[in-house]
């Protein structure tokens, strides 16, 4: 999931928001404002609910980086890299670049989160306490029991046995221990993790038809995620099964339509664009070096016009902004990265050699079910200079 914002980092690891995230607080704000504050502590002005809101909602985010922290520092001092924190919608996710050492390192990983969010429970519940007993008023009371409250609520759920649930990976790590086989316990957390999904939708939609309550939705959405979620983990799994011992340049698609940076989007668009299926091309300068990747999005946001004196420089993404990848690279390594994108430039030694898009994880994956290793013969490091280049414009 693509960060929105960063907001700098914790222990060395960066933390950003996804846009959702300003959409839910200003959705909890709305609500603790105007029904939950007001529930519990009458009399107030309007202006100190807002305000007391603000503050109980940055509380509950906090309590969300901390979960996630939780998780990434348990995995951390396992020798697993974390590559960022990003909280969104629906909670938040650590990016690790790694798989756990052993079966113990992935049950304390998973469990790490949960027992901080219990653990918060208790502080904001204690605290409450204190409040009350000092005389410090029933808005901050209410403020802290809620936020209690929500924790508890964080952690229990956490702990569901299904994934993508920190409960699915405590199972799948309990399976790995058990079955000594991890992918074996990986699908089969995959597996429940989408009967679980089906069954919040399921109950979702129950609470909306029978108790006409909009709550429902939201928890016909959890599912939907939950359910989608594990899908895609136990396709993870399937795919690093077949793909074991493939690389990136075995399976990518070479030599690789680009333009240069120097060519007009018009010349782009006659010679190339509307030759090739990809929507994302690379942009290499007369060197035949990678500057950048162009979009077909941004070039239709280039009028007719001006498409004969903008060149592919003035309208591509530069190439610090843009993953490449090595073609001697795993290819499960590079999937997820590619999977979530369009398409990936692959590059050695300085040169364009290719791309990959999920049209070719998706043919590698086919083959290899039919017990066919795809070989394009890419896969050594040394191959360079191989792209299919547009008319040069000096």
């Amino acid at each position: 999931m693509r960060q929105t914002a960063r907001l700098g980092r914790l222990a060395g690891i960066p933390i950003g928001v996804h846009w959702s995230v300003f959409v839910i607080m200003l959705l909890l704000v709305q609500g603790l404002a105007s029904v939950i504050l007001p529930g519990g502590a009458r009399g107030y002005a309007t202006a100190v609910y807002w305000g007391v809101a603000v503050v109980v909602a940055a509380l509950f985010l906090a309590a969300l980086l901390a979960h996630e922290l939780g998780h990434a520092l348990v995995a951390r001092h396992y020798g697993v890299r974390v590559r960022g924190i990003t909280l969104w919608m629906l909670g938040g996710m650590s990016e690790l670049d790694g798989e756990p050492p052993h079966a113990r390192a992935d049950l304390l990983i998973a469990l790490a989160g949960p027992v901080v969010s219990l653990a918060g429970a208790g502080v904001f519940a204690a605290g409450a306490a204190v409040a009350s007993a000092s005389g410090a008023g029933p808005l901050a009371v209410t403020g802290l029991a809620w936020l209690a409250v929500v924790n508890g609520i964080l952690g229990v759920f956490n702990l569901l046995p299904g994934a993508p649930l920190d409960g699915g990976r405590v199972l799948a790590a309990v399976l790995w221990w058990v079955w000594r086989d991890r992918a074996a316990a990986r699908r089969a957390a995959g597996r429940v993790g989408m009967v679980l999904g089906a069954l919040l939708i399921t109950a979702g939609l129950l609470e909306l038809l029978l108790a006409a309550n909009l709550s429902g939705l939201w928890l016909m959405v959890l599912g939907w995620f939950v359910a989608s979620a594990a899908r895609a983990e136990a396709t993870d799994v399937m795919l690093r099964k077949t793909l074991a011992g493939v690389r990136v340049g075995d399976v990518m698609t070479a030599p690789a339509a680009c333009g240069y940076s120097s060519q007009s989007v018009a010349d782009f668009v006659a010679t190339v664009a509307r030759r090739h299926p990809h929507r994302i091309f690379p942009v290499l300068d007369l060197d035949g070096r990678l500057v950048g990747l162009v979009s077909l999005t941004r070039l239709a946001k280039v009028s007719s016009t001006d498409r004969e004196r903008t060149r592919l420089a003035d309208v591509s993404a530069p190439v610090d902004r843009t993953r490449v990848l090595d073609p001697a690279v795993p290819l499960m390594d590079a999937a997820p990265a590619v999977l979530a994108g369009r398409l990936v430039p692959v590059v050695a030694n300085g040169r364009l050699t290719g791309v990959v898009t999920p049209g070719d994880v998706a043919r590698a994956n086919e083959l290899a079910q039919l017990g066919i290793t795809p070989d394009r013969g890419g896969g050594d490091a040394a191959t360079s200079g191989t792209y299919a280049p547009a008319n040069r414009h000096e």
